[in-house]
């Protein structure tokens, strides 16, 4: 498949087949495309954890929801594999102090955003345009701040690491369209600006 193919195919798949599973063989393939996003001074600062087995998930869904699921969250919950994605501040920190680097104070202030987050992004966005690739379903999803100490928790997670998101993967089923895709895309006049914004 194309790149421009999978990018304009790509979107946010809810609901998955759960009698298909993945296997850790293709999840593997994805996270090896996954780690070859860019990163500040080629840092890699990120870290991922599968969930794969139903215990774990289980674990997952306890830890990071209250209550009943909503039909969004019961949806997801039908995925065969979740992929929690990390970003470590500390190891952009430690590199940056590297005699290549020089900021021996390690100090958070020189970074104007942070770019652990965002490398772990573009690790996410490779992951989702490489599901696509392989003919399988994902959807990127937040963990409310409130529910981090108990995800951490309940996986064992070190202290340096935080929750960028997660990845639900799996076989599509029958999905339910967003009504926020109603809004269409912004055309790209209204976005994109030579020269000056002024």
């Amino acid at each position: 498949m194309e790149l421009s193919d999978a990018i304009r195919r790509r979107r946010m798949v809810r609901s998955y087949d759960p009698d298909r599973p993945v296997s850790r063989e293709t999840v593997e393939k994805l996270l090896k495309l996954a780690i070859r996003a860019p990163s500040a001074g080629h840092t890699q600062g990120w870290r991922f954890l599968v969930l794969d087995d139903v215990g774990s998930r289980d674990r997952f869904w306890t830890a990071t929801h209250d209550g009943p699921p909503d039909p969004w969250v019961q949806r997801l919950r039908q995925a065969p594999v979740l992929v929690v994605f990390f970003s470590d501040r500390l190891a952009y920190l430690d590199r940056y102090a590297e005699p290549d680097k020089g900021w021996t104070d390690r100090d958070e202030a020189r970074w104007p955003v942070p770019y652990w987050h965002i490398d772990t992004g573009m690790a996410a966005l490779i992951f989702l345009l490489a599901v696509q690739e392989e003919g399988l379903g994902a959807c990127f999803f937040g963990v409310p701040p409130e529910r981090w100490p108990a995800l951490l928790t309940a996986f064992h997670v070190p202290e340096e690491l935080s929750p960028v998101g997660v990845i639900s993967l799996g076989h599509p089923a029958p999905d339910l369209r967003s009504p926020s895709l109603n809004r269409g895309r912004r055309p790209l006049g209204e976005l994109v600006a030579y020269g000056s914004f002024g």
